[in-house]
């Protein structure tokens, strides 16, 4: 097992996100690494939490990484959340993202859990990397 992409995939996925013009024109480019502190205004998308299991085979080291990317937005329906949280699908599903460490072997979309909250509207999308790491 190898948790040596991590941060890399993290990295990745964070300028990819920030990189989108269909999520931008949707959130003004409010992407973060962690949830803003204090009460923030709009739509946002922060980088959540992340389980990874052991992936290795025969021919290497290895992790699957389940990542949650959530949408927040102060709205009063769930219309603009919804939009920005299918430009963040749009983005991640299928994309080849470069690795500084590693190797990306694919990306693909788990499943959404929207709900309301205090100050609107939340979704948690959870999506599932495969990596190869050449070190281990």
């Amino acid at each position: 097992m190898s948790y040596g992409c991590a941060a890399a995939l993290q990295a990745a996925v964070f300028q990819r996100l920030l990189a989108d013009e269909a999520l931008e024109a949707l959130v003004d480019g409010a992407v973060h690494d962690a949830m803003p502190a204090g009460q923030a205004n709009g739509t946002y998308v922060a980088l959540g939490p992340e389980e990874v299991r052991d992936a290795s085979d025969g021919t290497g080291g290895g992790a699957e990484h389940r990542f949650v990317v959530s949408v927040v937005s102060d709205a009063a329906g769930f219309q603009r959340a919804k939009d920005a949280a299918a430009a963040v699908s749009d983005a991640l599903v299928g994309a080849d993202l470069a690795l500084s460490r590693g190797r990306l072997v694919g990306l693909s979309f788990v499943k959404a859990v929207a709900r309301r909250t205090d100050g609107g509207r939340r979704i948690d999308l959870t999506f599932r990397a495969r990596v190869e790491d050449w070190r281990v």
